[in-house]
C-alpha cells in the first residue's frame, strides 16, 4: 500500500515539474520581450542576452505615448473590443439556447449549415463582403466592425455544447411554472452557463484586440484606427528602435492578461465541460 502510495507520489512529482518546465519555456518570449522594452536599442539584440536590464530605460514607456497617438488607438480597440465581445456573448448564447432547448423544423439541418460556415476562411468572401459595406456607407466606420464580428458560429457551437450538458428536465420544469423561453435563458440558463461565457469572452476578447486584417481593411481614418494598426504605423515609423517597439508590445499585451487572469479559472472549467478538450 506505501509503495503504490509512494509510486504515485513519485509520478505526480515528475508530471508538475515536467508541466512546469514547459510553463517555463512558454515564458520565456513575455520575459525577454518585457526585458527588451527597457533596454537602449543597441542593447536588444545583444549575444548572450543580458536577462535583466543594468541600466532599465524606463524612458521607453513614456516616449511610445508622444510618438504616437497611443491612448486613442488603445480607446477604440477597447470600445470595439467591449461592444463586440458582449454582443457575441449574447448572440451565441440566445441563438445556442434555441438549438439545444427548443424544438423546431430542421433544427439539426440550420445548425449543421451554420456551423459549417466555421470552415469557409474570411478571405474567401471579404471582397464581395467589402463591397456590400461600401455600398451601405459603413467603411471607415466602427459599426462596419461590429456588424462583422457580433456573430459567430464558433460561439454559437461552443454555448451549445455547454447548454446540452444541462438537464431538459430542469427547461420543463420552468415552463411548467409558467416561464417563457427569454425568461427561462436569462433567469436559468446563463447563471449556469458561466464557465461557458467565461471561455467565449476570453476567445472573442483576444481575437478582437488582436485582430488586425478587419480594421486594416475597413478603417482608413487614423483616428478610427485600432492599437494592432497603430503598432504597423508605429514599427513603419520607427523600425530601428527596438525598445520603443517592445514597450509598446507590452503595454498591448496588459488587457489580454488582465482578462485571462480574472476568468481563467472558469476559462478550464467551460473547456472542460463544453467538448472542446484535446
Amino acid at each position: 500500500m506505501k509503495t503504490n502510495k509512494g509510486r504515485h507520489i513519485t509520478k505526480m512529482f515528475f508530471i508538475y515539474a515536467l508541466l512546469l518546465f514547459a510553463a517555463g519555456l512558454l515564458m520565456i518570449p513575455f520575459v525577454w520581450l518585457i526585458s527588451a522594452s527597457l533596454k537602449l536599442d543597441r542593447e536588444v539584440f545583444t549575444i548572450p542576452i543580458q536577462w535583466l536590464p543594468r541600466n532599465p530605460v524606463w524612458s521607453n514607456y513614456v516616449d511610445i505615448w508622444t510618438r504616437i497617438p497611443l491612448l486613442t488607438f488603445l480607446q477604440n480597440t477597447a470600445r470595439l473590443t467591449v461592444i463586440i465581445t458582449t454582443m457575441q456573448l449574447l448572440t451565441s448564447s440566445f441563438a445556442a439556447y434555441a438549438f439545444s432547448k427548443l424544438k423546431f423544423s430542421g433544427r439539426n439541418v440550420l445548425f449543421l449549415a451554420y456551423i459549417a460556415t466555421i470552415a469557409i476562411p474570411w478571405q474567401v468572401y471579404m471582397v464581395p463582403q467589402f463591397i456590400m459595406f461600401r455600398t451601405m456607407d459603413l467603411v471607415n466606420t466602427h459599426m462596419a466592425m461590429i456588424i462583422l464580428q457580433s456573430f459567430s458560429a464558433f460561439g454559437v457551437f461552443l454555448m451549445k455544447q455547454f447548454y446540452d450538458t444541462i438537464p431538459d428536465e430542469l427547461i420543463e420544469a420552468a415552463r411548467i411554472d409558467g416561464m417563457s423561453e427569454q425568461k427561462i435563458w436569462m433567469r436559468v440558463m446563463l447563471p449556469l452557463a458561466k464557465p461557458a461565457l467565461a471561455t467565449l469572452t476570453i476567445f472573442t476578447f483576444v481575437f478582437v484586440w488582436n485582430d488586425f486584417l478587419g480594421p486594416r481593411l475597413y478603417l482608413t481614418t487614423q483616428s478610427l484606427w485600432t492599437i494592432q494598426i497603430g503598432m504597423r504605423m508605429f514599427i513603419g515609423q520607427f523600425s530601428s528602435e527596438f525598445g520603443l517597439i517592445m514597450a509598446i508590445a507590452t503595454v498591448s499585451l496588459i488587457p489580454i492578461l488582465i482578462m485571462f487572469l480574472a476568468l481563467q479559472r472558469f476559462f478550464v472549467q467551460g473547456i472542460a465541460t463544453s467538448g472542446l478538450k484535446g
